[in-house]
């Protein structure tokens, strides 16, 4: 499974990166708000540092609007997915975009129908937000399941971003079921690391060492 950071911080992907685990980055106009700096610039020095896809999203609402801003997105960096939330305006414009090389990547996706649609459309990416069906009562790892599934069944080529990841378990969850993508927020990818054997099995090692530089 690859695994992407969801964040617009700059710190954070060169962070991550350098572990050497990172396969890309997904962004949204809230992560984006929280950063400084001039947008376009941070989007193409994103890219430089991942080398994988990053999905930076479009805010129009009329298709042949996010057709036209989808390309202006696409010209920054040979990297960048264009995040579209999943509506019928948005369904066409992925449609356009597809055929035009242009990957999407189909966000705010709620359902195995939109899931469906989004493929049917051409979008390199689906994006289902497991976190907020949780929120809701849902089990958000359900719809990944029925997904898959799917998208087992034909020779669409999309693949499925697990999103809205809320901690490690979800991780580990999606890689089980198959999910090609899991994007994770960068406070949930140091989680990853945590075990408390672990840390107790590093205290002991030490203090043992020590006792051998000791002698």
């Amino acid at each position: 499974m690859k695994i992407f950071i969801d964040t617009a911080n700059i710190a954070q992907i060169e962070e991550v990166d350098s572990w050497g685990i990172l396969d890309g980055v997904t962004t949204n106009p809230t992560l984006v708000a929280k950063e400084s700096g001039d947008f376009r610039t941070n989007v193409r020095r994103i890219c430089e540092i991942v080398g994988g896809p990053v999905s930076v999203e479009a805010m129009s609402s009329k298709a042949d609007d996010i057709v036209k801003e989808a390309k202006d997105l696409a010209k920054i960096h040979p990297s960048v997915v264009i995040k579209i939330p999943i509506t019928e305006e948005g369904l066409k414009a992925t449609r356009v975009l597809a055929k035009e090389g242009i990957k999407v990547n189909m966000t705010l996706i709620f359902s195995a129908n939109q899931a469906l649609l989004a493929a049917k459309a051409g979008a390199a990416y689906v994006s289902p937000f497991v976190g907020r069906l949780d929120d809701v009562g849902q089990d958000g790892m359900d719809l990944i399941v029925e997904i898959l599934d799917i998208l087992d069944n034909y020779d669409f080529g999309t693949e499925v971003i697990v999103a809205s990841v809320r901690h490690p378990i979800h991780v580990a969850q999606a890689a089980r079921m198959g999910a090609h993508i899991a994007t994770i927020p960068y406070d949930v990818l140091k989680k990853m690391f945590k075990h408390p054997l672990t840390d107790i099995g590093i205290e002991r090692f030490q203090k043992d060492w020590e006792k051998v530089t000791k002698r």
